[in-house]
């Protein structure tokens, strides 16, 4: 294991990744002003959307008020989330370089909008490495029918990075959780295979000083040593019925049921130390959302969202009540956010097309002040005109509170020094505990 650069706020982190662009005016920045305006044309000059077919603006369908001690103001959707706001650093000037789903997911995911660098978790497992080696330090979680939002597995791989840090897929609540890993032969033909292929291979790495061969050997051990850990992180008999239905598991809505047993074992993997987990979300019927990018409501928008957020919003906020109960809140850091956030201004009738120039996103646990709210965008919601930051700014973030001095984790390939914010990023230091 790697050693952090400083004393670290945060061990571990939970992604909750929210493909599609969740709509930050009808969440965590709501505006009266979309209220008083409803059915009004915009009074500013409105940019290029995703497809030009823009209304007036639009009101929220959900009511704000001010939530917990610390008074921050968010919609009904998340009402979940919501009891849990004084946890919470809210960011509401955050921006991205695009507008489109497969290069924003890349731009979020790795600081470039196109596919062949390596995700934020590669390097966070590249950075610090994994606390327990029956365990990889990256892995992406799926359940029910959730799908890889678009850009494809790309978005979760190393890159140039050693092998050993691309994430592993563990689908919760199927047989295999990971596939290839259910053995097929005795445990002594296993190993006595794995030591010929090491002694092949390590000969090999030593003639070629190759960082590939070494990751592949790595890979191979790995793999042999999850087929016993997967199947026991993914077996939540051992959980009590009172943390079940913390999670939703108890819920008649499936999809909240799926994205529930992702969150738990989520919680599973960081206490066996696991440095970085990404949680799916599950795709809506046509029409109310693109599959890989099921908060993509184009129209519909109050029966898309109210749905993806009856998927999200009881297992998130039990994820933060359960690491907090259990004393593990401080030493994990949880994100929610998608791509972009949503227009002000109605798409058709009822929908929001993407918008870039200002959305929100939070953290919690991990070193972060709760309670907080950063930047601000205008009275419309459209422009991030307080405090504006970038995904650059945001990994930096979080990187530091990881104990990682964001400029100094690089990685030379192709004759350059690379790295996660590429050659921007600030530290939000606003928003640190």
């Amino acid at each position: 294991m790697r050693r952090p650069h400083f004393t670290p706020r945060a061990k571990h982190v939970i992604f909750c990744y929210m493909s599609g662009g969740v709509s930050h005016v009808d969440s965590f920045d709501p505006k009266p002003e979309l209220v008083k305006r409803h059915g009004q044309p915009m009074p500013v000059p409105v940019k290029p959307t995703m497809f030009n077919n823009n209304g007036n603006i639009m009101a929220s369908p959900w009511a704000a008020k001010p939530r917990g001690q610390s008074g921050i103001v968010m919609t009904d959707l998340f009402p979940h989330i919501a009891a849990r706001a004084d946890d919470l650093a809210v960011i509401r000037s955050m921006t991205s370089k695009v507008n489109e789903h497969a290069q924003g997911n890349y731009f979020f995911h790795t600081g470039f909008s196109f596919s062949g660098h390596p995700s934020a978790g590669a390097w966070m497992s590249y950075g610090l490495g994994t606390e327990n080696e029956n365990l990889p330090g990256f892995v992406v979680l799926n359940a029910g029918d959730s799908t890889v939002p678009h850009g494809g597995v790309g978005l979760f791989s190393n890159g140039y990075l050693p092998a050993q840090h691309q994430a592993s897929l563990i689908r919760v609540d199927s047989d295999p959780a990971l596939a290839n890993i259910k053995p097929g032969e005795s445990d002594a033909l296993q190993r006595q295979r794995l030591g010929f292929i090491r002694a092949m291979d390590e000969g090999f790495a030593a003639s070629t000083h190759e960082a590939a061969v070494e990751g592949a050997i790595l890979n191979y051990e790995t793999a042999y040593r999850m087929q016993s850990a997967v199947p026991e992180l993914c077996d939540l008999r051992g959980e009590s019925d009172a943390t079940k239905k913390l999670y939703g598991l108890d819920s008649p809505h499936a999809p909240t049921v799926a994205y529930g047993k992702q969150a738990l074992v989520a919680r599973r993997l960081i206490e066996r130390g696991v440095r970085f987990v990404e949680l799916s979300c599950l795709p809506q019927e046509i029409g109310e959302g693109q599959g890989p990018n099921p908060w993509d409501q184009h129209g519909a928008l109050q029966k898309g969202h109210t749905k993806m957020a009856r998927q999200v919003d009881q297992p998130i906020a039990g994820l933060i009540t359960d690491l907090k109960a259990r004393g593990l809140l401080d030493e994990t850091l949880i994100i929610f956010s998608g791509e972009f956030g949503r227009t002000p201004f109605s798409q058709g009738s009822d929908g929001r097309d993407h918008n870039p120039f200002g959305f929100s996103l939070w953290l919690a646990g991990g070193g972060v002040k709760g309670g907080t709210v950063f930047g601000a965008t205008d009275d419309l919601g459209y422009h991030a005109v307080e405090n504006k930051c970038d995904i650059y700014d945001f990994w930096a973030t979080v990187q530091h509170l990881l104990g990682i001095e964001h400029t100094k984790l690089t990685y030379r390939f192709g004759g350059r020094d690379f790295r996660l914010t590429d050659v921007h990023g600030n530290v939000i230091r606003e928003i640190l505990a």
